[in-house]
């Protein structure tokens, strides 16, 4: 099965060097040896934005290259608006981004990798499945 990665994997694996992310880096390092890695567009501007040094930048933007991007669909975008409109409608915020994630993540049956916690909060109003780490 597919993994959808989000921005905050990926940040971890190439931005942040740091002990205690290693086992979620190792399970991104399993997942892109099993060609199990989706990545979409969004996903793939947020990870290289924000980054000021222009080497820094060109060097991520060159190890992304390996992964193609996920083609998206309109109806990707319309149901990512449908998901937010319905959580909007409870209460929960959240990005534009995010429920486009969500609504590529549900239409195509693609656990979400992800450290971000809104995403646990949305998934107590939608359909998402969060991927959890194997044991090893």
């Amino acid at each position: 099965m597919k993994v959808l990665i989000d921005s905050s994997i990926w940040s971890l694996a190439l931005r942040r060097k740091t002990v205690q992310n290693k086992i979620i880096v190792r399970e991104l390092h399993e997942l892109i040896n099993e060609f199990r890695v989706i990545i979409i567009g969004p996903i793939r501007q947020e990870i290289l934005s924000g980054i000021s040094d222009s080497r820094i930048f060109k060097s991520l933007k060159e190890k992304l290259k390996a992964f193609e991007d996920f083609k998206l669909r309109t109806e990707d975008y319309e149901f990512a608006a449908e998901l937010y409109n319905s959580c909007r409608k409870k209460g929960v915020q959240g990005s534009h981004t995010d429920f486009l994630i969500c609504a590529v993540s549900i239409l195509n049956k693609y656990p979400i990798f992800t450290t971000d916690k809104d995403f646990d909060n949305y998934k107590n109003f939608i359909d998402i499945e969060l991927y959890k780490i194997r044991d090893n």
